[in-house]
Formats: structure tokens, C-alpha cells, sequence
């Protein structure tokens, strides 16, 4: 994928150790060097990894340089992430945010494919928190990854989402704008 423009997210595939590469066709290997270099190669650098798969298998993350963080949020694949999921991915947004404030380095965001899982959250993350249409949010996410979401499910709740879950709750459950 490239930068989603306007944001500091990169979605991606999940990067594979070496023990997949005898499954792959040298032209489907992609490792977490590989994803490094993509990414130098695009003129911009890595500074978060958000790791949305439901497993631990893929790749190593002191695989990783020493200079890039990694979050792992375990998202079960095919459901709508909850509620939860959702807090801890804005978390972990917003924290890397706040950190790197001063330069402009990327957020990539990978579940198995890089489509679904990913596209969700970070479309959440753009219409909750930056205050994006969904639409747009969609069409910016598909455009940038160079695939789009593929799941109906994932792409109705996106639409039926405002950005209204971006003020917190009082008692009893209604949002309270500042």
C-alpha cells in the first residue's frame, strides 16, 4: 500500500518470516525487511506497526528495527471489530500521535490481507476521530492500499458509523459534546 493521503496510515499485508518463504513464490514473499525497504523506497518511514492478526505465527516482532514500535491488537477475522478492539486501535493511534508530534512518521496497519480488519479500523479511526465521511474514508482506504474492502458487513457498519463516538459518555449513556 501507499500513505493514505492527508493521514500518517500505510496498509499493508502481513509480512512473513522466513519459514513461509518455502510455501511462496519468490514473487508473493514479503518480509518485514521487505515491508522496510517498500516503505524507504516511497520516501517515508515506518514508526508504528498495529498488528491486527489473530495470531502470533506470522513473523517475530524483534524481527522489526529496534527503532520501530509495535502494537499487537488480536482481531478476530470476519466479525465487525467491537467496541473494545475499536478503543484500544484509537489508543494506540492517538498514543503514537501524541509521541511523534514532531516528525511524520507512518502508522502501518496490517491484519492477514490488509484489507478487511485494517480498513475497518483505520476508516473508524478516520471518521470517530478526524471527523471523515465514511465514503470517503473508504474510497481514500481503497485507493491507497490498491485493494479494497472486501467484506459488506465491514463496509455497512463503516457507513452507518458518524462521528459522533468522538465525545465521551456521560452516566446514562448519551455522547456530551465540550
Amino acid at each position: 500500500g501507499k500513505r493514505m493521503s492527508g493521514t500518517r496510515f500505510i496498509a499493508f499485508k502481513v509480512p512473513l518470516k522466513k519459514s513461509f518463504e518455502w510455501r511462496l513464490a519468490p514473487d508473493e514473499r514479503f518480509s518485514p525487511l521487505d515491508l522496510i525497504t517498500q516503505v524507504k523506497e516511497q520516501k517515508e518511514e515506518l514508526g508504528l506497526i498495529i498488528d491486527l492478526t489473530y495470531t502470533t505465527r506470522y513473523y517475530e516482532p524483534m524481527e522489526l528495527p529496534d527503532t520501530l514500535q509495535y502494537c499487537k491488537i488480536l482481531t478476530i477475522g470476519h466479525e465487525v471489530p467491537n467496541h473494545t478492539i475499536v478503543s484500544k486501535f484509537k489508543s494506540a493511534v492517538k498514543k503514537f500521535l501524541r509521541e511523534n508530534q514532531h516528525n511524520d512518521k507512518l502508522i502501518g496497519v496490517h491484519c492477514t490481507h490488509g484489507l478487511n480488519r485494517t480498513g475497518y479500523l483505520v476508516c473508524r479511526y478516520l471518521i470517530d476521530v478526524e471527523g471523515m465521511d465514511p465514503n470517503r474514508a473508504i474510497e481514500l482506504f481503497n485507493r491507497c492500499r490498491g485493494h479494497p474492502i472486501e467484506r459488506k458487513n465491514y463496509i455497512s457498519a463503516l457507513r452507518k458509523t458518524s462521528g459522533t463516538r468522538n465525545f465521551p459518555l456521560r452516566r446514562g449513556g448519551r455522547s456530551q459534546k465540550r
